[in-house]
C-alpha cells in the first residue's frame, strides 16, 4: 500500500519525501548494498521529492557508472540512490525513513546483485519494471536535484 513518508540522512541535512510501498521492500547482496546495509524501496521519480540537502549530496559511481549512489557528505548516510537495474527510478533506503524500527523491516523480495546480469534478466522475466531505452542514472538524478529548492 502506497503511503507518503519522509526521511533523510543522520545529520538531517538531506531530507526527502516519497510515496513508498513497504510491501515492496527488498534486499540485495551486491558488495555495496551489503556493506551499506540498505533495504530497498523503489519509487517513481514523480513520487520522490528532495526537500533539502542537494548541496550536501555526494555521488559515488563504479563499474558501469549507471547507478548514482548518493550520500550525505557530512554524515555519510546513504538515504536514496538511482539503481543500475532501474536508472529511471529512485530507490529509497527504508532504514532512512522517519519513525521506522529497523528490526521490524522484513524484506519480501531479493535481488542477487552478486550475479547482477542473471538477476536482472530474471527480474524482468518475472514482470519487473523495465527502464526506457537510453535511460541514464545521471539524468534521473539531475532531474531530482533540479526540482529541489536548495
Amino acid at each position: 500500500m502506497l503511503e507518503r513518508r519522509e526521511g533523510g540522512c543522520h545529520c538531517g541535512r538531506v531530507r526527502f519525501q516519497a510515496q513508498v510501498d513497504l510491501d515492496l521492500l527488498s534486499q540485495c547482496n551486491c558488495s555495496i548494498c551489503t556493506k551499506k546495509g540498505i533495504l530497498h524501496l523503489p519509487v517513481a521519480v514523480e513520487d520522490f521529492e528532495l526537500l533539502c540537502g542537494k548541496n550536501a549530496l555526494t555521488v559515488y559511481t563504479f563499474g558501469t557508472g549507471v547507478a548514482q549512489h548518493t550520500f550525505c557528505s557530512h554524515c555519510g548516510m546513504h538515504a536514496f540512490y538511482v539503481p543500475r537495474s532501474q536508472p529511471d527510478r529512485i530507490t529509497v533506503n527504508a532504514r532512512c525513513l522517519d519513525g521506522i524500527d529497523g528490526s521490524s523491516l522484513k524484506p519480501t523480495r531479493f535481488f542477487d546483485g552478486r550475479h547482477w546480469e542473471e538477476a536482472q534478466r530474471q527480474r524482468i522475466a518475472e514482470g519487473g519494471h523495465v527502464a526506457a531505452a537510453g535511460s541514464s542514472g545521471a539524468v534521473t538524478l539531475k532531474s531530482i536535484l533540479d526540482r529541489a529548492l536548495d
